[in-house]
């Protein structure tokens, strides 16, 4: 495939890649709607799109009818244009995305074990994961266009920098992994991973001002601020568990106390129902406990998907607090919509309406009056989703 303009910034690269941008945007497109928002000419875009038809990138649909008139050709992406794969990348397990050119899901491949280190071998070891996943569903390397990774912490996409997962201070995490996988790689925090998968995923359904909520065993936050992500000064927006909120002397993991996340997270499900157990307060979860002296989050959420009463309490109140800290971002941000995604999120009601309670009590009703609070419906796949859409943007430049 020739793609060499996916490189280049001349006027005519710029031009495909905005044809490109258009179709995803807005689907199936005529050269007249396509020449509407472009400063050149009819016969430049219906020259420029015979070229991506010719390089493999968009294909002929056909003609659209009309009231009167010539009835004009439609052009779309072609799906089988490439694919995009994205790792989202947890310590005990890895999930993977793969998409087609049009950004719709092929594959899914949730909780691959696999037990991240900070060394140049764990992630060699995960590209050769990656590549073998890929090869289990028939899709030769060669035709994968590019790689999205996130990860928890603190990461910084342009410089291709983990400060969480630190391997060399003088080689990027980013460059392993695109030596290994020999395509290009971006790599993202995976809060923001999902927020972008989110966004693509909701479509006009969305909205250009959106926050993304990640509870999982830790909690982290994603912005969409007028349909782009927000990334702040050195790249590590997003860090709402580590709001100063509370006042109980809870260590956090990060060293410091107060944090939000002590009190509305995995972690904090996990450790609110492992005191309750030990004061003696039945549950289903009682005889796990016993045997094993733990529990873990998975069996938590299992607890929580079958009606366990002590399970479903302790949600409700991560959601209450949850919730106040959702009303002050409202009222910072006042953003159009909030999705809470991760995977607490099996809660559900039990989860939502605690939520929806303390922002209706506490965030200004004016500010609030046109937010959506809605659960993610991507779940777990949000993340990798959200990589491989942001690998393609990268790769288009778009």
């Amino acid at each position: 495939m020739a793609a060499s303009f996916l490189n280049e910034n001349t006027r005519n690269a710029l031009a495909k890649r905005e044809i490109l941008r258009q179709c995803i945007l807005h689907d199936r497109q005529s050269i007249a709607s396509l020449n509407a928002g472009m400063a050149v000419s009819i016969p430049t875009v219906t020259k420029l799109v015979g070229e991506l038809i010719d390089d493999g990138f968009l294909q002929d649909e056909g003609k659209i009818g009309t009231t009167g008139g010539r009835r004009p050709c439609i052009y779309g992406l072609n799906p089988q244009a490439g694919y995009f794969v994205g790792a989202d990348i947890g310590r005990h397990h890895f999930n993977l995305a793969i998409t087609d050119f049009k950004g719709t899901i092929l594959h899914y491949i949730p909780d691959i074990p696999f037990v991240l280190e900070s060394s140049e071998q764990s992630f060699r070891d995960i590209c050769q994961l990656i590549r073998e996943q890929v090869r289990i569903f028939g899709i030769p390397w060669k035709k994968v266009l590019s790689v999205g990774v996130s990860l928890s912490g603190r990461v910084n996409p342009e410089k291709g920098y983990s400060l969480t997962w630190v391997v060399s201070e003088d080689i990027p995490l980013k460059d392993i992994f695109q030596r290994e996988l020999d395509v290009p790689v971006g790599i993202e925090n995976d809060s923001r991973a999902m927020t972008y998968g989110e966004y693509v995923y909701l479509g006009p359904a969305g909205d250009k001002d959106m926050i993304c909520i990640n509870l999982s065993w830790g909690l982290g936050m994603g912005m969409i601020l007028d349909g782009n992500l927000y990334y702040g000064k050195s790249g590590f927006s997003g860090e709402i568990g580590h709001f100063p909120f509370n006042h109980k002397d809870i260590m956090c993991r990060c060293g410091k106390i107060g944090c939000l996340e002590t009190e509305a997270s995995g972690s904090a499900l996990h450790r609110m129902i492992v005191e309750k157990l030990r004061e003696g307060r039945h549950s289903s979860l009682s005889d796990i406990f016993r045997k094993n002296g733990d529990i873990e989050l998975k069996d938590i959420l299992n607890a929580i998907r079958t009606g366990d009463v002590l399970a479903i309490e302790c949600i409700g109140e991560i959601g209450e607090t949850l919730g106040r800290a959702i009303a002050g971002i409202i009222n910072i941000f006042n953003p159009g919509m909030v999705v809470i995604g991760g995977r607490l999120v099996v809660g559900k009601d039990y989860l939502r309406l605690p939520i929806k309670t303390a922002i209706n009590r506490l965030s200004l009703s004016r500010v609030s009056a046109d937010t959506k609070i809605r659960l993610s419906e991507l779940g777990e796949e949000a993340a990798a989703f959200g990589d491989c859409m942001l690998s393609r943007k990268k790769l288009l430049g778009i």
